[in-house]
């Protein structure tokens, strides 16, 4: 198991809206929900056990751009993982008001 990135160009159906998701080897949750799914340990290896769905809890500003917290339903793992320029802008912004966020 490595602890490097591994880029893995996959498309996939989201588990929570059924949305169809063309990835781009960084696509690690669904543009439309912002859900995601527990597939790996380490970004890319495709080798974590769970498989549980990811609920995006936070999201907050990080640098020019945005990150999602995403946490699982199954395990209760936590992650950040960046927010994409394909994301659902609103959706991000319910989220953020959701938390309070101004």
């Amino acid at each position: 198991m490595s602890k490097t990135f591994q880029r893995r160009i996959e498309n996939f159906e989201c588990l929570h809206c059924g949305a169809i998701v063309e990835g781009n080897g960084f696509t690690n949750h669904c543009p439309c929900c912002l859900w995601s799914r527990h597939v790996d340990i380490f970004p890319g290896d495709r080798s974590e056990m769970c498989q549980g769905l990811m609920e995006p809890m936070a999201v907050e500003k990080k640098g020019d751009g945005y990150r999602i917290l995403h946490r699982c339903e199954v395990c209760g793992t936590e992650r950040w993982n960046k927010a994409r320029p394909e994301d659902d802008f609103g959706r991000l912004l319910e989220l953020a008001q959701a938390m309070g966020t101004p």
